[in-house]
């Protein structure tokens, strides 16, 4: 197993792309902190529209270890709560998969402010908290790692002002991250996910999601357990040598580009 008796904190995890990392986890012997708004999963018009057990439940059926801490990100307070309750629960936090992220609609012209504001809000200035607050943690780990989700969006434009600007700003915040903790052994490094088969993506009509397929090479959307497995190698000894990198995990969606 690839994380044996390892602890990782995944936000986001009750569903989606979090959901299938927390599990993936459990699969090769990590202990699991599971941070969401809420504990039921996510169930979508398009996809994942029959998932009904909890995060919780599909991690304790593995034999492993896990708990559920509900928590608002986009709070200081609460991650640094929360993250203290991580601790004194499992004794360390080796991990932390910054994957909570929210997309608002809207245009250049028509966002409103204060959604702008959220999506950086949870999507940015969250991930820099939550690498803030494990950080005396990960220093006391052998194998301290931080693991950002972000997006083929933080390429370039589309789905509107905040979304693909906030992605862009968490794959350098890795960067700066990798650069600043290199000399305590932590590594940090970002996944590119391309589209991926989840719950959120409720906002796109079929002939959207359509349009998508047809600008991916391997001819299938991508599963969230596409985007699990590739955070399971940056977490594990595998990747011990890679750090403020980006790992694009799309399909070859990019590679049009």
């Amino acid at each position: 197993m690839l994380l044996q008796g390892r602890t990782a904190v995944v936000t986001g995890s009750s569903s989606g792309i979090g959901r299938a990392i927390a599990i993936e986890f459990a699969r090769e012997g990590a202990n699991v902190a599971i941070l969401d708004v809420q504990e039921d999963p996510k169930r979508g018009i398009y996809h994942e529209r029959n998932v009904r057990t909890t995060t919780l439940e599909e991690i304790n059926d593995l034999g492993r270890d896990a708990a559920f801490f509900q928590i608002d990100v986009s709070s200081e307070m609460d991650v640094y709560e929360v993250v203290e309750q991580i601790a004194e629960r499992f004794d360390s936090i080796d991990i932390m998969v910054n994957n909570a992220g929210i997309h608002l609609p809207g245009t250049i012209e028509t966002m409103e402010i204060d959604k702008w504001d959220k999506v950086l809000s949870v999507n940015l200035r969250a991930a820099f908290v939550g690498i803030k607050s494990v950080i005396p943690h990960l220093r006391l780990s052998q194998a301290g790692r931080i693991i950002q989700i972000a997006s083929v969006h933080a390429y370039g434009g589309g789905l509107g002002p905040a979304y693909p600007a906030s992605k862009a700003g968490v794959t350098n915040l890795i960067k700066d991250a990798a650069v600043e903790l290199g000399k305590y052994g932590i590594t940090a490094n970002a996944i590119w996910p391309g589209y991926i088969e989840t719950a959120i993506q409720d906002y796109l009509a079929p002939d959207q999601i359509s349009a998508c397929l047809n600008d991916i090479p391997l001819d299938r959307l991508g599963s969230p357990r596409d985007i699990a497995r590739a955070a399971v190698f940056l977490a594990s000894d595998d990747a011990e040598w890679i750090t403020g990198s980006t790992l694009v995990v799309d399909g070859g969606q990019l590679a049009r580009t």
